[in-house]
């Protein structure tokens, strides 16, 4: 039996289509960016491959990718934050107008 081995620097991709540019898990939709605000909250990489369905490699790298890259991916949590307030302002601001 062989073992199939895995260059991991190809389990982090990232493309404009899916997740806006942001690096993800190759193959899914899952941001390195939603992995690491999980590990960030308390949860455990088997937690996460558990919950998200991905197997332990791929978080490992997510997180790794995360650490080596921590300012840029914190500033991508950043501007989703602002980008979420800056909706949910908008939103109810129209709610009340209506």
């Amino acid at each position: 039996m062989t073992a199939t081995i895995i260059n991991i620097g190809t389990l982090i991709v990232s493309s404009p289509d899916i997740c806006g540019n942001r690096p993800r898990i190759a193959g899914t939709g899952v941001s390195v960016g939603r992995i690491a605000t999980l590990w960030k909250s308390g949860m455990g990489a088997e937690e996460i491959a558990r919950d998200i369905q991905l197997n332990l490699a791929q978080v490992f790298a997510a997180l790794t990718y995360y650490h080596a890259n921590r300012a840029e991916i914190e500033n991508i949590l950043d501007r989703d934050d602002a980008e979420y307030e800056r909706l949910m302002e908008l939103h109810y601001a129209q709610q009340v107008i209506r």
